[in-house]
């Protein structure tokens, strides 16, 4: 008969097992990033074209002079994504409701909603950027902004609303029927399940897949240059046209990564806790 001491012997055993293999995997991944590190270094490094490379992309003078510009025009490219990224939830979110109605009153809605989502999801968002942000001010209708900045964000948030829209369509499909069922049977009406019951549990769980169109839609602000407006690719562009050196897009690329990887860390630890709670043990 196994006493209360020895279990706890083994237990304590076991953890110090799990500890030393810890231990032992973050010293291996560990040396074998420094030595595939130290290899690409050496390799760069003594590439023939290596030191014209190190002028055109890494020069330290060239850094310093065009990182106040690049950085005034990130600025730009971080309150398009802000601006953005609140319409696309909403206009998502909106989208996705309305493919999932039943009603066939309502069923005009939703083939249009499967029509336009089918419609942005297939065009790229260049083009898209081209035909509205040239397209409208052609029609000089009265009322409708001009402006480049304003319009680029429209094209944003009507292009990624149509793939949020998906993402908030699956999980509302993932609610299972009866949790509908039970909120009729509680006597709240169809658009009353949707709005207590359905929807605070399909938003919960799509969080992380929300996050990651966001990282993707962070970089997809660089696009809205080619409408003229002076964001960090723009300012970029400028400053290696003028000066014949491209170190101004790796000022540029840096500073998209200072915002990416924090939201897609961010992203990763949502996910996790979002994968254990629907484990074993966990809360749904």
């Amino acid at each position: 008969m196994t006493t209360p001491y020895q279990r706890s012997e083994r237990q304590l055993q076991r953890l110090a097992y799990h500890r030393r293999r810890k231990a032992t995997g973050i010293s291996v991944a560990t040396a074998s990033t420094l030595v595939v590190a130290v290899a690409a270094v050496f390799v760069v490094g003594h590439a023939p074209g290596w030191p014209r490379v190190r002028e055109t992309f890494f020069s330290g003078a060239a850094f310093a002079a065009s990182f106040p510009d690049v950085l005034s025009g990130f600025w730009l490219n971080v309150k398009i994504f802000c601006v953005a990224e609140v319409g696309i939830l909403v206009f998502g979110l909106a989208i996705a409701v309305a493919r999932s109605v039943r009603t066939p009153a309502l069923f005009p809605l939703r083939v249009l909603a499967a029509a336009y989502t089918d419609f942005f999801r297939g065009v790229p968002i260049l083009l898209v950027l081209y035909l509205v942000g040239f397209g409208v001010p052609a029609l000089n209708l009265t009322g409708v902004p001009s402006d480049p900045v304003v319009l680029a964000t429209i094209t944003l948030i009507v292009s990624y609303s149509a793939y949020v829209s998906e993402v908030y369509r699956a999980g509302i499909d993932s609610i299972h029927p009866s949790q509908r069922a039970a909120a009729r049977a509680l006597g709240l009406k169809q658009h009353q399940a949707m709005r207590h019951v359905v929807l605070p549990q399909a938003v919960r769980r799509v969080v992380p897949p929300l996050l990651n169109d966001f990282v993707a839609l962070q970089k997809d602000t660089a696009l809205v240059a080619v409408l003229g407006p002076l964001e960090a690719a723009r300012q970029a562009q400028i400053y290696a046209s003028g000066h014949f050196n491209f170190t101004s897009y790796v000022v540029a690329a840096l500073l998209f990564i200072a915002l990416t990887i924090p939201l897609a860390r961010l992203t990763d630890r949502i996910a996790a806790r979002t994968a254990r709670r629907q484990g074993p043990g966990g809360m749904a």
